[in-house]
């Protein structure tokens, strides 16, 4: 006789705020980190904002508020004001099949001659411009405390950050390696899939030995 399945369930649940990031582990051993719009234009009860138009320009939505319905699903409120519901075995699916549905999603607007930005990204200038400050020996290979600096598309969170910073020399490419300096964005410790957007102020300093 067979056994049944067994359920689907969460073991963990962190939402990533400044990230903008949905991190649910399953208990079959998946684990997976959702961006907040790839959520809200997959949402069940989202509508287009069109008739038979995708729902679009959610690139800055952010989870407000979460919670279990019962042992079966998750309901997750957005700051547009869309609230949803999402079965387990739909956030499980949602996770494993990211990639191809992301795709699918990007040519579809591509298609409709959409976006996904609503704009504000940028400054006045067109150029997303940061404050870097540094640290102890941080500072004496950069030459300088602080830097304003403004950063190409590549750069959209801490990891491509510091890969771009590493190809500014051989000394860079030593010191800022990912487990060779730590980071904080506006005073807050930072995670390699931390965003970094116009404005932000990131400090630098290097992990002790």
């Amino acid at each position: 006789m067979n056994q049944p399945a067994t359920p689907l369930a969460p073991t963990e649940i962190s939402l990533h705020r400044k990230s903008r990031l949905l991190e649910i582990a399953f208990s079959d051993g998946f684990r997976f980190k959702y961006p907040c719009e790839y959520l809200r234009v997959f949402a069940a009860s989202s509508e287009g904002q069109g008739k038979g138009q995708p729902v679009h320009g959610k690139e800055k939505v952010e989870i407000v508020h979460l919670e279990p319905r019962g042992d079966t699903a998750l309901q997750l409120a957005f700051d547009d004001g869309c609230t949803a519901d999402y079965a387990w075995t739909r956030l499980h699916e949602l996770g494993v099949n990211y990639a191809q549905h992301w795709h699918a999603y990007v040519q579809e607007l591509d298609a409709r001659g959409l976006k996904r930005v609503q704009g504000g990204a940028a400054g006045a200038d067109g150029k997303v411009t940061i404050e870097l400050l540094y640290f102890i020996d941080l500072a004496k290979i950069a030459g300088r405390d602080t830097e304003r600096v403004s950063i190409p598309a590549t750069v959209t969170d801490v990891q491509t950050l510091l890969a771009w910073l590493r190809k500014r020399g051989d000394a860079w490419a030593e010191a800022f390696a990912d487990d060779r300096v730590q980071l904080t964005v506006n005073k807050h410790f930072a995670e390699p899939f931390t965003l970094i957007e116009q404005g932000d102020e990131v400090a630098l300093v290097p992990r002790q030995k």
